[in-house]
């Protein structure tokens, strides 16, 4: 592989890893099936989200997002003198990792440097990553190339800006004379009890929305975490409040306007397009909230700068290692007990 750039490196490319969506109907459970292999899911429970799918035709628009944030980061790490070669791989559909791997090998590759699209640390978001990455070179064998996996970033200063200024686009929809009363809801994807337990997500979680609000003067009595996106076997508990449940809460407290930010994701794919978007929707519409949705950080110009900071302090030691808040910048290598793989039932 022909590696040229400005930065000193030992880096010969760097893999964009996702979590990967349908592209047609056809493929819908398929895809459903690699999601939840291994976990016991319900059949009947695996055909009622096939049918989130099949509301939109079929076809997640998360493969086309991660195309646009590739498309978006390139001419920007160009620009601070990193020309290498960007890969793709998916965890759940096609390009598969494996396949990448295979690419990547075939091209000469050595030691490459992965991008997860995740900002925070579970067994789901994290280790499960890592996982599927040593499952791609053991595939291709001996002469995979070694890989290396960028910090979360749920604390960077690219990501809370992002995200903040999404937020204060979907305030500013709110009449003028009720701003100050409205409500932020933050969303995230809800992760079970057990795992919660023994990651720091919920806590990240947190932090980043404190310094969203932070960011934009919100007081604390005004914003809250919420949970979506359940899955799994119904008698598991998972983190809550459900959103759903929580705008019923917010209603029955008097609020009136709601701004909602899904800021555990980092595009709207399926997932907040269904949830919230349709069915968090038509619960503010039944209670009366005036409900106004704020983007997900997507290709924000910030976001991807702050892409860029993270792999740039990966090729050159020199640089900082940006964050903001108490917890820091977290480490380049997860500790060998973080994350674990929860228990199948």
């Amino acid at each position: 592989m022909k590696k040229s750039t400005h930065l000193p490196t030992e880096y010969d490319a760097i893999l964009i890893v996702g979590f990967g969506g349908p592209q047609r109907r056809e493929d819908v459970l398929p895809f459903l099936e690699n999601v939840t292999r291994g976990r016991n899911i319900p059949r009947e429970r695996l055909l009622g989200v096939a049918e989130h799918y099949y509301h939109f035709g079929g076809k997640s628009p998360i493969n086309d997002q991660v195309r646009e944030l590739i498309g978006a980061l390139r001419p920007v790490l160009q620009a601070r003198g990193i020309i290498l070669p960007i890969s793709w791989g998916n965890r759940n559909w096609h390009p598969f990792l494996a396949d990448t791997m295979r690419e990547l090998t075939s091209a000469g590759a050595k030691r490459v440097l992965a991008l997860v699209l995740a900002a925070y640390s579970s067994y789901s978001s994290c280790r499960q990553y890592r996982e599927d990455i040593e499952r791609a070179r053991a595939v291709v064998g001996d002469k995979a190339p070694a890989v290396d996996k960028i910090r979360v970033f749920f604390n960077h200063p690219g990501f809370i800006a992002a995200n903040a200024d999404h937020l204060r686009e979907a305030l500013d929809k709110i009449p003028s004379e009720r701003r100050s009363s409205a409500h932020v809801a933050f969303t995230a994807h809800s992760i079970p009890i057990s795992m919660a337990q023994t990651s720091r997500y919920a806590e990240q979680l947190k932090e980043a929305c404190r310094l969203v609000c932070e960011r934009l003067e919100i007081p604390e009595s005004r914003w809250a975490l919420a949970y979506q996106s359940r899955s799994g076997r119904p008698g598991d508990p998972w983190l809550e409040p459900d959103i759903c449940d929580h705008l019923a809460a917010l209603h029955a407290n008097g609020v009136s306007d709601v701004a909602l930010l899904p800021i555990g994701f980092l595009s709207d794919h399926l997932e907040v397009l269904y949830d919230l978007d349709i069915e968090a929707r038509e619960k503010s519409e039944k209670l009366g909230l005036n409900l106004v949705r704020a983007a997900t950080v997507g290709t924000h110009p910030q976001f991807v700068a702050g892409l860029a900071d993270l792999i740039e302090e990966r090729l050159n030691p020199s640089s900082s290692r940006p964050a903001l808040g108490a917890l820091g910048a977290w480490p380049d290598v997860c500790p060998a007990d973080c994350c674990p793989a929860p228990r199948r039932g």
